[in-house]
C-alpha cells in the first residue's frame, strides 16, 4: 500500500505553478523518510478530460516527470471510487479509490475567487477534484433555487460562503476524507507566486482567501455602462467552458442594460461536455434551458445556462474565433476583433458612457464602494 497521495491540479490550472512548488514538497517527504515508491501523485481533473504525457510533464516539471507517473482522476470510472459518506445536503460522496487507499492525503493547488463555492482551492481538491461525476453534479446542482424559474441561488457567487450550499457541501465532503495537509498558492498579476498558505485544509485556506481579497478584490466607484474584460491569458481561456469565470466577474462591473465585451481565445473550442453546446444551440428560451438543466444537471449545462441568463440583462459581445452558429439562438454577439466589438457596443451605449476595464478578468473581483 502506498503511504502518501499528493493531489495536484490539472492542466487547466498550470497558472497555479505546481511545477515550482511540488519538487520542494516532494523533497520534504523524501527527507521525512518516504521513498518515491511510497508516493502517488493524482491530478484532480474533476470532470475535465484526461491529459497527455506532455501536459503531465509541464504540470510537474521534467525532474519529477522522470521519477513519477501522474495518475489522472477519472470521474466516470465508477469501479475506481469508494463511498465515504452522505452530506447533509444529500450528496453521496464517492472518492478516487487510489487516494483513499493511502495512509495520508496531501492536497495542493491555488486559491482564486470561484463562482460556485466562493473561492477555489482547499476542499475543491476533494470535491470536485477527485470525486465521482455523480457526486460533482449533485453538489453543483445545489447552485439552483429549488423552485423552477428562479434560476441560480443569489448566495452562490464569488467571494461568498455564507448560506452557500455549494461551499458547505464541498466542505462536508472534504471532512469525510480529512486530508492531512494542504499547500495552496496565491498567484500575482504577473503570474508569479505572490503568497502561499500551508497546514489545515480549513483554517489555512481561510487565511489564503483573505490574501486573495487583498490581491484581487478591486474596489470600483460603481457599475459602468460598458465593461471590457479578458481572461488574462492562456490557459484561463483555453476553452469557452473555462471562460465563465470572466463573465461572472465582469457582470459585477456592468450595469443592467449595459454592455460587456469579453475577449476569449478558446483554442480548444467550447470545452466541457456535450451539454454545454446543447444548452447554447438547441433552446431559444431561458425556461427551456432551465428545464433541461434541472432534468439532468451538469456543470457544462450550467455554464451555458448562466451565459445565456446574463445576456438577458446585459448585451454580451465576445471577441473570439468560436463558431457564431453555436450562439445564434442565445443573443450573444461574436466579433473577430476588439475594434469590431467596440463599434457594435456603441450601438447600445449612450454618448457619455462610462467603462470599467478588466485585463485580468478571470481573477479580478469588482467590489462596489
Amino acid at each position: 500500500m502506498k503511504k502518501t497521495c499528493v493531489v495536484i491540479p490539472d492542466f487547466t490550472r498550470t497558472w497555479q505553478k505546481c511545477s515550482l512548488y511540488l519538487p520542494k514538497l516532494i523533497a520534504q517527504l523524501n527527507a521525512a523518510g518516504l521513498e518515491d515508491a511510497d508516493i502517488i501523485i493524482i491530478s484532480a481533473t474533476g470532470t475535465h478530460r484526461m491529459q497527455t504525457a506532455d501536459e503531465h510533464r509541464i504540470l510537474i516539471g521534467d525532474e519529477l516527470a522522470n521519477r513519477f507517473e501522474i495518475l489522472d482522476h477519472d470521474c466516470r470510472d465508477n469501479e475506481n471510487h469508494v463511498y465515504v459518506g452522505t452530506t447533509s445536503f444529500g450528496t453521496r460522496v464517492m472518492i478516487d479509490r487510489r487516494a483513499m487507499e493511502c495512509k495520508h492525503i496531501i492536497i495542493t493547488g491555488g486559491i482564486v475567487y470561484h463562482f460556485l463555492p466562493g473561492w477555489s482551492g482547499g476542499k475543491k481538491s476533494i470535491l470536485p477534484g477527485i470525486s465521482s461525476y455523480e457526486t460533482v453534479m449533485h453538489n453543483h446542482g445545489l447552485s439552483l433555487v429549488p423552485e423552477f424559474g428562479k434560476g441560480v441561488r443569489p448566495t452562490v457567487h464569488s467571494g461568498n460562503i455564507d448560506n452557500n450550499p455549494v461551499y458547505q457541501d464541498m466542505l462536508e465532503a472534504a471532512n469525510f476524507v480529512k486530508p492531512d495537509f494542504m499547500f495552496n498558492v496565491i498567484v500575482g498579476h504577473e503570474g508569479q507566486i505572490a503568497g502561499a498558505v500551508a497546514g489545515n485544509y480549513v483554517t489555512a485556506h481561510e487565511r489564503g482567501c483573505r490574501m486573495v481579497d487583498q490581491l484581487n478584490g478591486v474596489k470600483i466607484k460603481g457599475k459602468a455602462d460598458l465593461v471590457v474584460a479578458t481572461a488574462g491569458g492562456y490557459p484561463k481561456d483555453i476553452n469557452f467552458y473555462q471562460s465563465i469565470k470572466v463573465l461572472l466577474n465582469a457582470e459585477r462591473a456592468v450595469k443592467d442594460g449595459g454592455t460587456a465585451i469579453l475577449m476569449f481565445d478558446c483554442p480548444e473550442g467550447i470545452g466541457g461536455d456535450g451539454g454545454l453546446e446543447d444548452i447554447l444551440t438547441n433552446f431559444s428560451t431561458m425556461n427551456d434551458r432551465e428545464k433541461c438543466l434541472r432534468d439532468a444537471f451538469s456543470i457544462s449545462k450550467f455554464v451555458g445556462y448562466y451565459f445565456c441568463s446574463v445576456e438577458t440583462r446585459v448585451h454580451v459581445i465576445m471577441v473570439t474565433n468560436l463558431n457564431p452558429d453555436t450562439f445564434k439562438t442565445t443573443g450573444i454577439i461574436l466579433k473577430k476583433t476588439l475594434k469590431e466589438a467596440v463599434e457594435e457596443a456603441k450601438t447600445f451605449l449612450p454618448d457619455d458612457y462610462t467603462a470599467n476595464i478588466m485585463p485580468l478578468g478571470a481573477n479580478t473581483f469588482p467590489i462596489t464602494e
